[in-house]
């Protein structure tokens, strides 16, 4: 299925994305993690800036990304975000995620 991500959607993912599971969901998520990672001219165009804990771009600097996730991989993101749910760690930014992969706890 084909997801429009913008750039603060794609960082939310890459941050709760698993850096530890089985064989299969390891391959999964390298395969997101590639897709929804950002190029050498997305980088210089966003013109990104981390200070301390934040986060900040260059608003409208890049088009959001389409990007096909599979059935497995939309399960890995649900899974993710279910995690974040049931250590009751969820934050308001994470309601895009959870609407546009129709989790609803």
């Amino acid at each position: 299925m084909e997801y429009t991500l913008s750039v603060k959607a794609r960082l939310m993912l890459l941050g709760i994305l698993p850096a530890e599971s089985n064989l299969t969901t390891i391959r999964i998520v390298r395969e997101l993690r590639e897709g929804l990672s950002f190029s050498e001219g997305e980088h210089k165009d966003l013109q990104m800036v981390q200070d301390g804990q934040q986060l900040t771009w260059h608003e409208g600097a890049v088009p959001d990304k389409v990007l096909d996730i599979g059935p497995k991989a939309q399960e890995v993101i649900r899974e993710a975000i279910k995690k974040l749910d049931d250590d009751k760690k969820l934050v308001p930014d994470h309601l895009d995620l959870c609407d546009l992969f129709e989790y609803g706890g």
